[in-house]
């Protein structure tokens, strides 16, 4: 039964915060471990002590990610792929060399698996990821915004947005890790239309049938026809009318001040965001504990909890688990409906195992 499932890589993030934490409170919810097989890339110590301290009763197979072993099949449904104890992060829950360092073997790791070929024993379906921390891959020497630019660079994407998901609220962003100041230089009709045209795919994708997208404007009262400034009619409002031209249901630019309100009430089914913070304050203000993270555009399905490290509570066994419960599900979600699409392109079946686990964001 376990080889029909979807086959699901969790790279564990930073070991000093959370990653390990409410990977191991997410498994030990029976919905999640029946959704698909899971292959955790990280410290098979951090996921002892994790599950220690949050009282989590779980089992799993450990093969070394190294050895000859971890490169045959592995008739597991929950698996570790040990890259090995990482000393002293679990007194010190702060940002580190050594957690940076650690937290981009296991992403990496999980990437080399996802672009795997059919066939392969080690490949998986979907990946998701637990928090890095930014700047301890920085102490590592790694430049790298964030995971979905890595991400992007590493399938070789030729578009690519980050969006967010949660019961009430959609959201795509035009421009993602770039400073504020920057925002206005980097967006073009294309960085639009990009977020627009990946959040419309994303939508039928969860299964709405005719989605409904709200675009934001850049400035305060979407620019009040020029007064506030210009991107509105120069940029923005040519990418919708290129959205609409390829028959997608696309409105606005609208003032992000109330646009919002307008899409939690149910009027459109995904706002496209101009900038990080503009998409992010009301997706975390009303979903913080059930949020999804998305990469969109890129060849592997992933999936991320819409929050940090969260290094002030690491070690206690008090974090919440909820938005990594919701990832994981959207991942084998979206593996299976990913799946399921490429067969019916080639005109075959494929089987899909048991109609478990499906993605529910109105009940973390």
């Amino acid at each position: 039964m376990t080889a029909r499932l979807p086959t699901v890589a969790v790279s564990l993030g930073d070991p000093a915060g959370i990653g390990a934490e409410v990977t191991v409170k997410a498994l030990a919810e029976p919905s999640v471990r029946a959704a698909a097989r899971w292959a955790i890339h990280g410290s098979n110590h951090a996921m002892h002590e994790a599950a220690e301290r949050a009282g989590v009763r779980l089992d799993w197979f450990r093969v070394a990610a190294e050895s000859e072993r971890a490169h045959q099949e592995i008739d597991a449904d929950c698996f570790v792929l040990d890259h090995g104890q990482v000393l002293g992060l679990f007194d010190r829950h702060e940002p580190s060399k050594v957690g940076g360092a650690a937290s981009k073997a296991y992403v990496e790791s999980a990437i080399v698996d996802a672009m795997r070929p059919e066939g392969d024993p080690r490949r998986v379906d979907a990946v998701v990821t637990a928090p890095i921390s930014k700047e301890s891959w920085a102490m590592a020497g790694f430049r790298w915004p964030g995971h979905t630019e890595l991400f992007a660079f590493r399938t070789r994407a030729r578009r690519h947005c980050m969006a967010f998901a949660a019961a009430k609220l959609r959201v795509s962003l035009a421009t993602a890790h770039v400073p504020l100041m920057n925002v206005r230089d980097i967006l073009t009709i294309g960085r639009v239309f990009d977020p627009i045209d990946l959040g419309h795919q994303f939508c039928l994708d969860l299964g709405i049938s005719s989605p409904r997208i709200a675009v934001c404007g850049l400035n305060p009262h979407a620019g009040e026809h020029g007064l506030f400034g210009d991107e509105e009619e120069r940029v923005i409002q040519p990418a919708i009318d290129m959205a609409r031209n390829a028959g997608i249901d696309a409105d606005g630019p609208f003032p992000a001040d109330t646009i919002f309100r307008e899409a939690v009430r149910g009027r459109f089914d995904l706002v496209v965001a101009m900038y990080h913070d503009q998409g992010l304050i009301p997706l975390k203000l009303i979903a913080f504990d059930s949020a999804v993270n998305v990469t969109l555009g890129i060849p592997v399905v992933r999936t991320s909890p819409d929050h940090g490290t969260a290094f002030g509570i690491a070690g206690e066994g008090k974090a919440d688990a909820g938005a990594m419960k919701q990832a994981m599900l959207l991942a084998a979600h979206m593996a299976r409906q990913r799946r399921t699409s490429e067969s019916r392109a080639l005109g075959g079946s494929h089987p899909q195992g048991p109609a478990r686990g499906e993605w529910n964001p109105g009940h973390p």
